[in-house]
């Protein structure tokens, strides 16, 4: 089983001008410890969940291309990119950039969006749940083609392409977030290496679903791997840690990407390290 770390705040004593050096400690920090990823959420107001919405948000890619520059082995991406805030083939391009400076340690990780106040203070496209999904299809789509080399035209409902061009290129393996069953998991199936989940979700049946869109589509279920993302809360302990993990891999999740209280501190730097060793020896269900 791999572990994985999400750093979604940025607030941390002596203010913006601490957030370059937390932050480089952070992905230094991951990197040492033998984490297999390291994320960042891709909003540029903080959403409720962690935070005010005045507190700091780094925007997702150029934080990214500064961890890139700290670390040479963890992987990284947004957890999740809203797929209508960039046209797609500038997203495209900046994850292959990415992957290009970071040595192919990138990993596009894509949702239909759905933070409605960030976009409509920052002037971002935000059209109906509908339409966001597929826009979020169209985007996997040309991700795809710019990945495979076809330099040729791409018209959709949503984007129109005359090149899609893509110099120098990458690969980086496409990760979904969400657990909605009839697109979602329908969209991880068709066009994703990863899923995600939050830690709550119904993980057996969703896997199930994800393999009954597999079977239908005629894609290898075991090809996906399954992600999830949760906190280890203030006062946990590595064992509980472990045990909360092994529970997750007996479901099937195979990665687990944690939020911690403040990543960039050595007490839990030490944690995750330890995490990481311990629950490397666990083999997920359907491995």
């Amino acid at each position: 089983m791999d572990l994985g770390l999400t750093c979604p705040r940025f607030t941390w004593p002596g203010g913006d001008a601490a957030i370059a050096g937390r932050f480089a400690a952070v992905a230094r920090g991951a990197d040492q410890a033998g984490l297999r990823s390291l994320w960042v959420m891709d909003h540029l107001f903080q959403i409720p969940n962690f935070g005010s919405v005045e507190d700091p948000m780094l925007e997702a890619y150029g934080a990214l291309s500064y961890a890139a520059a700290l670390t040479s082995r963890v992987s990284l991406g947004a957890l999740v990119t809203g797929a209508v805030h960039r046209a797609p083939g500038l997203l495209v391009k900046q994850v292959s950039t990415l992957d290009a400076l970071s040595g192919g340690r990138a990993v596009l990780g894509i949702g239909a969006s759905w933070y409605e106040p960030e976009a409509r203070g920052l002037g971002l496209p935000f059209p109906p749940l509908a339409e966001r999904f597929e826009r979020l299809e169209e985007t996997l789509q040309i991700a795809r083609q710019m990945w495979s080399g076809q330099d040729k035209p791409y018209h959709g409902r949503h984007y129109q392409l005359e090149r899609t061009l893509d110099a120098p290129r990458g690969n980086p393996p496409i990760l979904i977030g969400g657990s909605g069953e009839k697109k979602t998991l329908r969209l991880v199936a068709q066009y994703a290496d990863a899923c995600n989940f939050l830690f709550g979700a119904d993980v057996r049946h969703k896997l199930d679903v994800l393999r009954a869109h597999c079977e239908r589509l005629g894609r290898p279920y075991e090809e996906i791997e399954k992600t999830l993302h949760m906190r280890i809360p203030e006062g946990q302990s590595v064992e509980e840690s472990v045990q909360r993990c092994a529970e997750l891999a007996a479901l099937g999740i195979e990665h687990v990407i944690v939020v911690v209280p403040d990543p960039s501190e050595d007490v839990w730097l030490t944690h995750l390290a330890e995490l990481a060793v311990r629950i490397s020896a666990i083999t997920p269900l359907g491995r």
